[in-house]
């Protein structure tokens, strides 16, 4: 069987390879050894850090590394239950527990500038960045695609309606705004999302915009239909126009990070 990391593409295979950082399967996607800025990228439920290499090549020829991880039980840490929707808080949170080791981690990469990265995430992967974000970090930027930092809008899903209302309102990221570092942020939803509400991404970023002191360098890319199965597994037709625009966006930001940081 041909494994999810030999089926890259073959420019993108020359510059990556599969590490194991603190227990977390991971994709190094790196051109040499200079250091660069980089984006710590984390997939949705059902999928795997192979799964997006148009992103991963379009982070690599703009000069940004790329570290990729299997979310718990996904990809090469695969478990036939992890993948049921009754399960995302408990890997969204294990997840949002990892970065940190594996951020350690990747300080044995030369080329991985750890003072110009950005921090990305798709539907479960998003829920994980927007959590971490929360706490002290070092993270630059942000990229949320089918995401929420709104959850009162996924107060009766199987995301968290296991919760008590407690447990609910400490964890609902917009109830922790005054921990939210001001940084610059895109987002990317189709309003017509079956599986994420629109207003969960929508919310949120209205009220981080509203907190913010560069609310222009706070986005968020709204579609009506984009073809998408749910209009949530992906962007359909608008999927090379997201990852151009979110690669355009790190690129200005992290680039300019890295020039003005001691």
């Amino acid at each position: 069987m041909v494994s999810r990391f030999d089926s890259l593409p073959s420019r993108l295979l020359q510059c990556s390879q599969e590490k194991e950082i603190a227990g977390v399967p991971c994709l190094i996607v790196q051109r040499d050894e200079i250091p660069r800025p980089f984006l710590f990228w984390i997939h949705g439920r059902t999928a795997d850090k192979e799964l997006d290499p148009g992103r991963y090549l379009r982070c690599m020829r703009r000069g940004i590394n790329v570290c990729a991880v299997d979310l718990p039980g996904h990809g090469q840490r695969f478990e036939e239950e992890s993948q049921s929707s009754n399960r995302v808080l408990e890997v969204v949170l294990q997840m949002t527990n990892e970065i940190d080791s594996v951020l350690e981690g990747l300080a044995e990469y030369p080329g991985f500038e750890l003072r110009a990265g950005a921090i990305g995430g798709m539907s479960a992967g998003g829920l994980s960045a927007i959590l971490r974000l929360l706490r002290p970090h070092p993270f630059q930027s942000a990229v949320l695609e089918a995401t929420g930092g709104s959850w009162a809008h996924l107060r009766h899903s199987p995301i968290c309606e296991a919760l008590s209302d407690d447990e609910f309102h400490a964890l609902n990221p917009i109830n922790s705004l005054d921990n939210w570092r001001d940084i610059p942020v895109i987002a990317f939803h189709s309003r017509h999302d079956a599986w994420m509400p629109f207003a969960a991404e929508s919310e949120f970023i209205d009220a981080i915009k509203m907190k913010s002191q560069n609310p222009e360098h706070v986005e968020l890319v709204a579609f009506d239909h984009t073809g998408a199965p749910d209009e949530h597994m992906g962007f359909g037709r608008e999927t090379a126009f997201v990852k151009e625009t979110q690669v355009e966006f790190l690129a200005r930001h992290l680039v300019q990070t890295k020039k003005v940081t001691p």
